[in-house]
Parts: C-alpha cells; structure tokens; sequence
C-alpha cells in the first residue's frame, strides 16, 4: 500500500510540461486581447462623461454669477471670475488641458465651455470628440 501511495505521489511532483505552458499562455493572451480593448473604450468614455459633468458644474457656478452680477463673465476675464463659486479651484479638463470658456457665445448663447477632448484639437470623433455646454455627450 505504501509503495502504491508512494508512486502516486510521486508522479503528480514531476510538473507542467513545456507544451502545457504554452497552452496555457495562449489561452491567458487570447483572453487579454478580447478584454483590455473593451476595459480602456471604458475609461474614455468615463473621462468623456466627466468633462460633461464638469461642465455642467461650471455652467451652474456661471448662472450664479450671472444671477448676482447680472452678466456672464467676459472672455477676458475667463473661469478665473467664478473661482468664489465653486467649492475648489477651476478644474482642468480630465485629459488636463484647460476648459475654453467664451461668452457671449454662437448663437445667441450667454456663453460656451468647450474640452477639446483627448486629442486637444477643434473636431474630433470617438474618443477625441469634443465635449461643448449646448449638446449633452452621448
């Protein structure tokens, strides 16, 4: 009996193959190529509705400036005017770029906030999209 044990025991100690490992390589790369894509579409779309509701903030503290001063501030005078307004400093953008801030804005607007999106630039789509105070992010 203790012979029998004794063989048994020893066969399970001799380890993984070269090929088991490999096996078993591919499955772990085949599962990280399907995952991570979809775990960082994830994360832009997460920092894209972040600026929307950073800039949904930022127009409330704008409404209250205008309902005390009577006005928007001016271009001029920038996001620096509703520092007092809000609970801490002006945020930067979550892609750490600065806010645009423009009033009077297009179309007969009181003013605009405007991210730039990842890329920083005018235009963009997908994940570069901008992200504006007139239209909601979808």
């Amino acid at each position: 009996m203790k012979d029998n044990l004794k063989k048994f025991l020893h066969l399970g100690s001799q380890g993984f193959t070269l090929i088991e490992l490999m096996v078993v390589m591919v499955i772990i790369g085949l599962l990280a190529a399907t995952v991570v894509p979809k775990f960082f579409g994830q994360v832009d779309k997460a920092m894209q509705q972040d600026a929307q509701a950073q800039i949904e903030l930022l127009g409330q503290a704008l409404d209250l400036y205008r309902l005390e001063k009577h006005k928007y501030p001016t271009s001029d005078e920038g996001l620096e005017a509703i520092k007092s307004y809000l609970k801490k400093h002006v945020p930067k953008d979550p892609w750490g770029n600065a806010y645009i801030y423009e009033s009077p804005g297009k179309e007969d607007r009181g003013y605009d906030l405007i991210s730039l999106g990842g890329d920083n630039a005018e235009g963009g789509e997908g994940t570069d999209i901008d992200i504006v105070s007139w239209k909601n992010f979808e």
